[in-house]
């Protein structure tokens, strides 16, 4: 679907989506255009708000006028957005990706969507304007590579959406941008909804590497570079796959004054059945979701390559499959991490951060980062605590985790912050090695695997998103549609746009 902006005129033909602000007893406020489709159609539209009953302006409420009388409009609607006052960047976003969703299953083609506020809001045109042409491209993913059958009449027809507004060029201007980043989402989700017999390390490395057509430096290093390093907790996970094990890194050197870096770490299990430690079959199928973490790094490189971001940046993404065979690691095995500490594996299922600890020790070690954030989808027990609406956070440094809050608080890309401390780290410690790679059963299971962590990282500045939540949705919302929902790449661009880019 193609975004354009243009004035405020009234389309002479196609599908016009208006904003209307809630109001007070008298109704909804009509902005200046609804008015003037009002006095054109005789009275049509506020005689349809009164025939709804219910329709006041609040966030989510519709209503659809089927070619409205005075105009050539196929169709008209009239959609909600609450107080205007309190309309931000996230209800604009949502406003843009709740209309492309229903005008492309109405089969029309082309749209038009003016906010039409009566009173200010909390942003000011350009902003508003530009996210919700955001949200329309992000409401409108659809994953449908493999689908051979389907029916033209069930497949999205909304292929141009024009935003109208006032200040057009410094709307486009700033969609510019946004784009890029909504391109470097629809790339996170393609590569997480890939079935695993598609995407697996070989093939993931693949698309990491094709970023250096955007000028990204991308290095593949292969299962003898990662024995001669010594990742041998890494490839403790990946012998009882048929599949090589990789470890990529991705450089974007946009500030190019040779600045320490801020590094993205990426778990990427491509399939995870368990291991040894078998997975119950129950919903299994999910675990090709397993390498969220690592294409969030790689869409959130594309990301900041795509927009020339004035920062240097460093990804690293460990891509292993976790597999049970002859040749599997076995529970109650020690094996010798990069860092040349000793974990004793317990259980093969915890494998994320057996990957996570040698990829995190390798990127502290080579590239001295101002910070580090690492991206998993790494225990359950973080759905158990907080659902599927925030990622939790875990971090030795206050300044970082106040930075990851406060974007992910812009970006509608939430994380809650956990804790650490030295009474959890207790509970790993091993009898006949440096650590085991899992605490007591069933306690503070998300906090341990963050704890485990930890001790990979040194004094750098580090933080743990485990977005085993947040990654993946059971149902459509405005700008994510059920499935993988990309989490991570918005959050991580604009913490950089915010705390690390030169201005």
């Amino acid at each position: 679907m193609k975004v354009s902006f243009a004035g405020t005129a009234i389309p002479s033909q196609g599908a016009l989506a208006l904003g209307v602000a809630k109001g007070g007893k008298s109704g909804p406020r009509l902005g200046p255009l609804a008015e003037s489709l009002d006095k054109k159609s005789k009275g049509a539209l506020k005689r349809a708000i009164k025939a709804a009953e219910r329709f006041s302006g609040d966030k989510g409420q519709s209503v659809e006028i089927l070619a409205p009388a005075g105009t050539r409009l196929s169709r008209l609607f009239l959609l909600g957005i609450g107080k205007a006052e309190d309309f931000d960047a996230r209800a604009a976003e949502s406003l843009g990706g709740s209309l492309a969703r229903r005008v492309s299953a109405t089969g029309e083609s082309r749209a038009a969507i003016a906010l039409d506020a009566a009173k200010a809001t909390k942003i000011d045109e350009v902003e508003a304007s530009a996210r919700i042409g955001f949200g329309a491209r992000l409401g409108s993913y659809r994953f449908d590579r493999y689908r051979t059958k389907e029916k033209p009449d069930k497949k999205p027809s909304l292929r141009q959406l024009t935003v109208m507004t006032r200040a057009s060029a410094g709307a486009q201007k700033r969609f510019a941008v946004l784009d890029k980043v909504a391109d470097s989402v629809y790339l996170t989700r393609d590569l997480v909804t890939e079935p695993p017999n598609v995407l697996y390390p070989r093939t993931l490395a693949d698309q990491a590497q094709a970023l250096s057509k955007l000028g990204v430096k991308v290095e593949v290093l292969g299962r003898a570079k990662l024995e001669k390093l010594g990742m041998g907790s890494l490839l403790g996970v990946a012998q009882g796959s048929s599949h090589e094990p990789f470890v990529v890194v991705m450089q974007w050197n946009g500030a190019g004054n040779g600045a320490a870096p801020v590094a993205f770490i990426g778990k990427g299990v491509t399939f995870d059945s368990g291991g040894l430690s078998l997975k119950p079959s129950s919903s299994m199928e999910e675990m090709k979701f397993d390498m969220a973490g690592s294409a969030a790094v790689i869409g959130a490189m594309c990301a900041l390559a795509a927009r020339k971001a004035k920062v240097n940046a460093v990804g690293v993404v460990g891509l292993v499959e976790n597999m049970p065979s002859a040749h599997a690691q076995r529970p109650g095995d020690v094996v010798k991490s990069m860092s040349g500490q000793t974990i004793e594996v317990l259980n093969t299922d915890a494998e994320g951060r057996l990957v996570l600890a040698d990829i995190l020790w390798y990127a502290k070690d080579r590239f001295k980062p101002a910070a580090m954030i690492d991206l998993a989808t790494l225990t359950g027990a973080i759905i158990v605590a907080l659902g599927h609406h925030q990622a939790g956070l875990f971090s030795n440094n206050d300044e970082l985790a106040g930075r990851l809050a406060g974007a992910g608080e812009a970006e509608g890309e939430r994380v809650w912050r956990m804790p650490l401390g030295d009474e959890y780290d207790k509970d790993i410690d091993s009898e006949i090695a440096d650590m085991k790679n899992i605490g007591s059963a069933g306690k503070a299971g998300s906090i341990i695997g963050a704890q485990f962590l930890q001790r990979f990282v040194g004094d750098t500045p580090w933080a743990h998103l485990d977005i085993a939540g947040t990654a993946w949705v059971n149902k459509d919302n405005p700008t994510s549609p059920k499935g993988a929902t990309g989490f991570g790449v918005r959050l991580l661009n604009r913490l950089i746009a915010d705390h690390y880019e030169q201005k």
